[in-house]
């Protein structure tokens, strides 16, 4: 499955070193959605040119709705990375991306500009 909008740092491309920040961006997905009921949604597309199913994930977190795609964003662990048809919550994940950036969170400030 591939989160719609977002792109995290490579940690298991086949022939190539894990990318700055991929370690901390795997963990804290993983620490996040592990053992968690997730809630998928749709945007027009059903699956990308790999086959993998797009989806929005959402868990419940001290009963509220989380949406883990942006939270990615806001907490730097993702950079947006976003393919018409599928743009839904773009404008606020380019918000969370400008937030997070102005703020050195996460990516921002642990890589060097050229590996962002």
């Amino acid at each position: 499955m591939r989160y719609i909008g977002v792109d995290t740092p490579e940690t298991v491309r086949p022939n190539s070193p894990v990318e700055c920040y991929g370690e901390e961006a795997s963990r804290a997905n993983t620490q996040l959605v592990e053992g968690e009921t997730v809630y998928l949604e749709k945007d027009i597309s059903e699956r990308d040119r790999f086959d993998r199913l797009l989806r929005y994930v959402y868990i419940v977190q001290d009963g509220e709705p989380l949406f883990v795609n942006r939270w990615l964003v806001e907490q730097g662990y993702a950079q947006v990375s976003t393919f018409p048809p599928d743009i839904k919550h773009e404008q606020e994940y380019l918000a969370a991306q400008r937030a997070a950036r102005g703020e050195d969170r996460g990516l921002w400030g642990a890589c060097p500009v050229s590996l962002r």
